[in-house]
């Protein structure tokens, strides 16, 4: 009997550091008991190519399933399309708003939605700064619907050498989150 799949919904806005979504497909691709469900918005698919040189098709390449962000009826829409909980990496600060006001207006604020209401785990990889009253309050209210904020800060213990190594660290923490084999992305804190 074969074991099905864990799943995960990886989600990519306009916010910059698309960098982040890019490299968790990427490790995920190789942990085969996995299946990755990618949604990018306009603002995320501009991001990918000015950031990275990258075009959608190839980011589609990177996920299992790719779903449109205006597919409302996608499978990840509904509570009863069982998965781990959703990675949005980046985060813009208007997802963010969506998310924490109830905004489904597309299939990124629609699945984390699901996710919080099914009670499973969001974590939101918010790109903006200075952070004004509103962005700090939309933050305090996805936290208190169970949701987690965890900004892609550098780590500088790590004595990181470059900014890829840094990209692993950040990215190797939250897939960790998720119970993903992260082996060789990053040294967890050891103590001195």
């Amino acid at each position: 009997m074969t074991i099905p799949k864990k799943r995960l919904i990886i989600a990519m806005t306009g916010a910059t550091g698309a960098i982040y979504g890019v490299r968790m497909l990427q490790v995920l691709q190789h942990q085969e008991q996995w299946e990755t469900h990618l949604i990018i918005s306009s603002a995320g698919v501009v991001n990918l190519k000015h950031e990275l040189g990258m075009k959608r098709v190839e980011l589609s390449g990177l996920a299992d399933v790719t779903h449109g962000i205006n597919d409302i009826a996608a499978s990840i829409s509904s509570g009863g399309f069982k998965t781990e909980g959703m990675i949005i990496a980046p985060c813009s600060m208007k997802t963010l708003a969506a998310v924490a006001h109830g905004f489904g207006d597309n299939l990124i604020s629609r699945s984390a939605d699901v996710v919080l209401k099914e009670r499973r785990r969001l974590v939101m990889m918010p790109r903006e700064t200075p952070l004004n009253l509103v962005h700090i309050r939309n933050m305090a209210s996805v936290t208190e619907m169970g949701g987690i904020m965890f900004p892609p800060m550098p780590a500088f213990y790590s004595k990181s050498d470059s900014m890829m190594a840094m990209v692993n660290e950040t990215v190797g923490r939250v897939l960790d989150m998720f119970g993903v084999n992260v082996e060789g992305l990053y040294t967890p804190w050891e103590g001195l």
